[in-house]
């Protein structure tokens, strides 16, 4: 081989794991996550509303961290809206057996993500998140993280530290 043949090759193959390493993220559905509550005929109200807000913070903050760390890009639920709802009327998400893939199908997506809170007691709780692959319904991704104390700090760094578990799983966002 001369040198040129040597240089164009190695240019070849610098192009081609740099448009590798900047493909576009895969896309995924993250539906809003849910909460388990072993000790929810102790709630008061107030206790009640706070969790539920809770739960949308951490949705909407899971989904900010995947689009801005841009491990996906991360779909607009909205135009699935009415099969959330109804799917949600009647089960869990997060242990309905391959409903959340038809979520998954309906936005046109590579990825589902569902997230759960398990409430212990008010001390002890983790939230989890699994990661399906829409074609062929397998978990890519399944991990749980322990929080201690029941506040909105502790469950922002809970979903702080799942992203950053799936980020260290390449096989997971890629």
């Amino acid at each position: 081989m001369n040198r040129q043949t040597i240089a164009c090759t190695l240019v070849a193959c610098f192009c081609m794991l740099a448009s590798q390493a900047h493909a576009a993220p895969r896309s995924i559905a993250l539906v809003n996550c849910a909460l388990i509550d072993d000790n929810a005929a102790y709630n008061d109200a107030e206790l009640t509303r706070v969790q539920n807000a809770r739960l949308g913070m951490i949705s909407d903050e899971l989904r900010d961290q995947l689009r801005s760390r841009e491990l996906f890009h991360v779909a607009d639920n909205a135009p699935a809206g009415k099969l959330i709802a109804s799917l949600q009327a009647s089960q869990d998400l997060n242990a309905c057996n391959g409903c959340e893939l038809e979520v998954g199908r309906a936005l046109g997506v590579d990825r589902v993500g569902v997230c759960w809170v398990q409430k212990i007691s008010n001390l002890i709780l983790n939230i989890n998140l699994r990661v399906e692959d829409v074609a062929t319904g397998k978990a890519v991704f399944q991990r749980s993280v322990d929080i201690r104390g029941n506040t909105d700090l502790s469950w922002r760094r809970g979903v702080k530290s799942l992203v950053d578990l799936l980020a260290a799983d390449a096989g997971a966002t890629r």
